[in-house]
């Protein structure tokens, strides 16, 4: 389930440093007010099996502002989204969000108009056409051609050859974590973005958006649609679009 933030703002420009930073602290924040234990151990502890962060955001986006070729353009009316798998933590949030006048997204004023419920689409058939629009952060084995380990750090980017069994094994342990059907199949990767990086406060993280086929239970789907799809999507990474 997600939330769709209705927002304005009068500002022109988001600093590209500020498009996803605010967004884990703030959902943090939010949750803490209604449900503090909750809020406590997920982040100290994690969630489930695996010791997941079982949220992801979407960064604030404005369809009518004024496009500049190197800035995140903002201005006039748009629109925030927070998502979940789990119900209680986006009630939480909406609990808050609904009394909330306005928010401070990195300093930038996001004037808070209306809250809505979103449910996930149906996937009635078992399948899923997933695009994200911020990128999917996957790490690698960090081994080199001789097997070797060279680094902690490797980000392996769509199309390498690591990132699609990565990806799966992070789809299984994603629903594993919150106890739905873990028979999910990554069929194809259909589309490859631009390679980005983005620093959320604890170095840069690297990736790429892409869309992906993707077959299971419906209830599996729709809990991968709220969450996001790879590795820290607590910090807004891997936001699937509406």
């Amino acid at each position: 389930m997600r939330l769709r933030v209705s927002i304005r703002t009068t500002a022109r420009e988001l600093a590209w440093r500020n498009v996803q930073l605010p967004g884990r602290g703030l959902c943090y924040s939010l949750l803490r007010n209604v449900e503090p234990k909750v809020a406590e151990d997920m982040h100290e502890q994690g969630w489930g099996v695996h010791r997941m962060a079982p949220f992801g955001f979407g960064p604030p986006t404005f369809p009518q502002a004024r496009r500049v070729k190197g800035r995140y353009a903002v201005g006039g009316r748009g629109y925030l989204e927070l998502g979940s798998p789990l119900y209680a933590v986006v009630e939480a949030w909406a609990k808050v969000l609904t009394t909330t006048p306005m928010i401070d997204w990195g300093g930038v004023a996001l004037h808070v108009e209306s809250v809505e419920l979103v449910d996930p689409p149906a996937f009635g058939d078992g399948v899923g056409v997933l695009r994200t629009v911020t990128p999917v952060v996957m790490k690698g084995s960090g081994r080199g051609p001789n097997g070797a380990r060279t680094t902690r750090q490797a980000f392996v980017l769509p199309g390498e050859p690591e990132f699609a069994g990565y990806l799966a094994q992070s789809l299984q342990r994603k629903a594993q974590t919150i106890g739905v059907d873990p028979d999910v199949t990554l069929e194809q990767i259909t589309w490859i973005g631009a390679k980005r990086s983005f620093d959320v406060g604890d170095g840069k993280k690297t990736g790429a958006p892409v869309e992906v086929r993707l077959r299971g239970a419906p209830e599996t789907l729709g809990a991968l649609w709220s969450w996001g799809l790879g590795q820290a999507t607590s910090a807004g990474f891997g936001w699937v679009a509406p």
